[in-house]
């Protein structure tokens, strides 16, 4: 049984629609697939019916853009969570209007120096999706500034450069709670990414623990060895859900589908705990 719960379409910043997202599961070899989108449920009826029809299970999830109140950015997965939670719904929408504005801030900055505009944004997203930088990215490819939107990140889109804005996301804490408020279940999306920039201290997990997190994204290419060690320690002493995932972008990342995968036994932990919606299709797991 092979499941990867961490994956993204081009509802947010991945490139592929979300039938064909669960189309290159299928072809990856995958049984399970998450899809979570950056702050949007709006994939979910898509992928629903191509893993009908393509026999995958689809577990329905978000990952939520969060900011400590020391600026640490944390990214926290949902699964099975009810997409019409109205407090739930309020702070998305908050930051997804903050994201906006920020990216049009941004265009401003990068146009005094470079040949984009936010039509050529708008471009490489689609009408209502989440628009980040990535999407700024993938237009300064097009725009022949950079090859890559890797390379985009390293050099342009970095948080220390002057094109940079930060956005509103709510508290990592906050989010924990209005997940479980609506039926969800809320994993740390690649806690100890350190590449990534900051990371959290002990302290953010224990009260986001207290809150109510119910796992830990372990298996995760950006967590790097020493790391993943102490979130095994961490998920045993709180027996917390361990998940491993792609967190696969298409074309956008080098992240592979499956290459990080979660087994049945944690699935079925999630499956039990969410209670606000329903997978799709999903495989007998054992």
């Amino acid at each position: 049984m092979r499941i990867d719960l961490h994956a993204h379409s081009h509802v947010s910043d991945g490139t592929e629609h979300p039938a064909e997202l669960v189309a290159a599961a299928k072809a990856a070899g995958l049984d399970v697939l998450a899809l979570t989108d950056h702050d949007q449920t709006s994939g979910w009826a898509a992928a629903g019916e191509a893993a009908l029809e393509i026999g995958v299970g689809l577990v329905p999830g978000m990952e939520i853009s969060c900011k400590t109140e020391a600026g640490v950015s944390v990214h926290l997965l949902c699964y099975l969570h009810d997409p019409a939670h109205a407090g739930l719904i309020e702070e998305i929408e908050k930051a997804r209007d903050a994201r906006i504005t920020r990216a049009r801030r941004m265009v401003e900055l990068l146009a005094e120096d470079y040949p984009v505009d936010w039509d050529l944004i708008a471009r490489h997203s689609i009408p209502g999706g989440t628009i980040g930088r990535p999407h700024i990215a993938d237009a300064l490819v097009t725009a022949g500034v950079v090859r890559t939107r890797t390379e985009a990140f390293a050099e342009v889109l970095t948080a220390r450069s002057r094109y940079y804005v930060g956005h509103y996301a709510m508290d990592p804490v906050t989010a924990v709670k209005l997940v479980r408020d609506a039926g969800g279940v809320p994993v740390f999306a690649h806690p100890v990414a350190s590449a990534r920039g900051r990371v959290v201290g002990e302290e953010t997990f224990e009260q986001m623990i207290e809150a109510g997190l119910l796992g830990l994204e372990i298996e995760h290419r950006d967590n790097p060895k020493e790391g993943r060690k102490y979130l095994r320690a961490l998920a045993l002493e709180h027996d917390l859900i361990v998940t491993g995932s792609s967190d696969y972008h298409g074309t956008g990342k080098p992240n592979r589908l499956g290459e990080n995968t979660t087994s049945p036994e944690m699935l079925q932990r999630i499956l039990e705990a969410g209670t606000g919606s329903a997978p799709v299709g999903m495989p007998d797991l054992f």
